[in-house]
C-alpha cells in the first residue's frame, strides 16, 4: 500500500477533517514542549474512539507503516516526537465513561485532560490524586504511558498503583479490553502492568479505570526553612513518623531554586523572612476539620527540636496556593536564567541527602559557575537534579556538555543503587545510557516482549529501547562501549530552538 494509499483509506474512515497532512497543521505535533527533538510524520490523524484508534493502527500495520500514539504532547524526554510514520493523536478520546463511588472508581478515555479526571471525581465527592505541573493540558493517557508521578506519590503512589484496567489497541490493530474494577484479580499474567510506563511502544492505551479516594476534610500547607538536605531528610523522617501516610507532599527545593523563582515570577512573595539552604513544601491531609492545628504543632516541635530553622503554615486556600506555585512554577522559570540540563533521578529515600550532596560537589567541581538547581519530591526518592548555564555562558556550549554530566551525575545515581529515570520517562534522552546502567538480563527480557507484542517495531520505533546488546555480549562488569550519539543528550542537530 502506498503512503498516498493509506492516508486515503484513513480519510474515508476517519473522515478528512481529521487526517491532516498540511506541513502547518502537523507541524505542532512534530517536538514536545522543551523542543530538544523535532521529528517528521506523513499525517496527524484524530480518531474519535477505540475503533477507529484500532481502525488506523491495523491499516498502518498492513502498510508497515510506523505509528506514534500523542495525548497532550507535553512530555519532556522526546518519548511523543514521531520518526516518520503516522502521529494517532488522543484528543477527541476525552470521555468520562463511567464513575462508581461505591467501587470509588473512574473510567476515563485516554485523551480526557489530567486535569478534567480531578474536577470529575471532586463533584462525586471523591479524590483522584494524581497531580502534576502540567495537569490542565497533559492527557491520562500520557500519564500512564510514562507512569507519572507528581507531588501526591508519597500518600498515594504512582500512575501505576493508581490503574486498575486498561483498554489498548495492539500493534495489529486488535484492542485488547481489561477493563476491570477489581482490586484483586489473579487469574493470570497481570497485562496492564506491561503497558503503564512503556511510553506507547506496546500498545496504545486508549481507555483506564482507576481509583479514587475520599477527600480530605482539611488540608495544610507550610514552607519550612532548613540547613542543607540532611536537615530536609530528617524533618521528612520525622514528620512522616508522626503522621505517616497523612503527609501527602514533602517537595525539597535548594536556595537556588526558590530565588529564581521569586526573580522571575510575577507576584512571588519571599514566604520566610531569612535565607536558608533548603527549603521544603509540605502539605498535611486529614479526614477531621484540624489539619491546619495539628500541622503547627508538628512544625513548632520541629523547631524546638531544631529540625527546622524556620517555617510558615498557610492561613487560607489562597496562601496554600501561593506556597504552591513556588513550587510549581519552578521548571517553568529556569529558562529564564539561561540553559538547563535536566536528570530526573531517583535513589533510594535514606541516600537522597548523600546523592544531592556527591552530585552537587561533582558538577561543580567539573564547571566553574555552574549552578544546581536540584529540587524536588523527597518522600518517594526523585529528585530533578537540574544544572543552569554559568552567567555568560554561551547557551549551546553549555548543552554540549550534557553527556559530560550525564556520566557524572548517573554514576553517582547508580552506585547509590538508583534509577537514571524516575517519572518521565526513557523516550529518546535516555535511551542509549541504559545500556551502560541497565541490567543487560533486563534489557534482554525488555526487547522479547517488544518482539513478541509489535513485532515489525511500528509502534514508537526507536524510543525507551536501546540497541539490542545480549547478555553474553559483555564480561563480566564491562560497560557498553560509547557511540556517536550517545549519552542522553539531544543528538547534533535535532534541538528545535526551543528553551530546553
Amino acid at each position: 500500500m502506498s503512503n498516498k494509499s493509506l492516508i486515503d483509506t484513513l480519510a474515508a474512515r476517519l473522515g478528512a477533517a481529521h487526517v491532516l497532512t498540511a506541513p502547518d497543521d502537523v507541524a505542532p505535533h512534530l517536538a514536545e514542549t522543551r523542543g530538544l527533538y523535532r521529528g517528521e510524520a506523513l499525517a496527524v490523524v484524530r480518531p474519535r474512539d477505540t475503533a477507529e484508534v484500532a481502525f488506523a493502527v491495523r491499516e498502518c500495520a498492513r502498510a508497515r507503516v510506523p505509528v506514534v500514539a500523542q495525548g497532550g504532547n507535553t512530555g519532556l524526554v522526546g518519548g511523543g516526537v514521531p520518526a516518520g510514520g503516522v502521529v494517532i493523536s488522543l484528543s477527541r478520546l476525552d470521555r468520562v465513561r463511567t464513575l462508581d463511588v461505591l467501587d470509588a472508581t473512574i473510567t476515563v478515555e485516554a485523551g480526557c485532560v489530567l486535569a478534567r479526571v480531578q474536577q470529575a471525581a471532586d463533584e462525586a465527592g471523591l479524590l483522584f490524586p494524581l497531580s502534576l505541573a502540567s495537569e490542565g493540558s497533559c492527557r491520562i493517557g500520557g500519564n500512564l504511558a510514562t507512569n507519572a508521578g507528581g507531588t501526591a506519590v508519597l500518600a498515594y503512589g504512582n500512575a501505576r498503583e493508581l490503574t486498575l484496567g486498561l483498554e489498548v489497541v495492539l500493534a495489529d490493530g486488535r484492542v485488547w479490553n481489561g477493563l476491570r474494577a477489581l482490586r484483586k484479580d489473579n487469574a493470570g499474567y497481570d497485562l496492564k502492568h506491561l503497558f503503564v510506563g512503556s511510553e506507547g511502544t506496546l500498545g496504545i492505551i486508549t481507555a483506564a479505570v482507576l481509583k479514587l479516594f475520599p477527600k480530605p476534610a482539611s488540608r495544610a500547607t507550610a514552607f519550612l526553612g532548613l540547613a542543607s538536605a540532611r536537615a530536609a531528610l530528617a524533618a521528612f523522617g520525622h514528620l512522616r513518623g508522626r503522621v505517616g501516610p497523612r503527609l501527602t507532599a514533602f517537595e525539597y527545593l535548594p536556595r537556588f531554586a526558590l530565588e529564581i523563582v521569586l526573580r522571575h515570577l510575577p507576584g512571588a512573595v519571599r514566604p520566610l523572612a531569612g535565607d536558608h539552604a533548603a527549603y521544603a513544601l509540605v502539605e498535611l491531609s486529614s479526614p477531621a476539620p484540624d489539619a491546619g492545628a495539628e500541622l503547627e504543632g508538628l512544625l513548632a516541635g520541629l523547631i524546638e527540636a531544631e529540625g527546622a530553622e524556620d517555617a510558615v503554615l498557610a492561613q487560607s486556600d489562597a496562601q496554600g496556593r501561593a506556597l504552591w506555585r513556588l513550587r510549581e512554577s519552578l521548571s517553568e522559570v529556569q529558562g529564564h536564567e539561561g540553559g538547563s540540563i535536566k536528570h530526573d533521578v531517583a535513589v533510594p529515600v535514606s541516600r537522597v541527602a548523600e546523592f544531592l550532596e556527591r552530585a552537587t560537589a561533582a558538577c561543580e567541581a567539573a564547571m566553574q559557575g555552574v549552578r544546581v538547581c536540584a529540587f524536588g519530591h523527597f518522600g518517594d526518592g526523585n529528585i530533578h537534579f537540574n544544572l543552569t548555564q554559568p552567567p555568560g555562558m554561551d547557551r549551546m556550549a553549555f548543552l554540549a556538555a550534557w553527556p559530560r554530566f550525564n556520566r557524572i551525575v548517573h554514576d553517582i545515581v547508580h552506585e547509590l543503587d538508583g534509577s537514571i529515570a524516575a517519572e518521565h520517562g526513557v523516550g529518546l534522552i535516555k535511551r542509549d545510557e541504559l545500556l551502560r546502567y541497565k541490567d543487560p538480563v533486563a534489557l534482554d527480557l525488555m526487547h522479547r516482549l517488544k518482539a513478541a507484542l509489535d513485532p515489525h517495531g511500528l509502534l514508537n520505533p526507536g524510543k525507551v529501547l536501546p540497541d539490542r546488546v545480549l547478555p553474553g555480549d559483555l564480561l563480566p562488569g564491562e560497560a557498553p562501549p560509547e557511540r556517536e550519539g550517545s549519552g542522553g543528550a539531544p543528538a547534533a542537530g535535532s534541538r528545535s530552538g526551543a528553551a530546553a
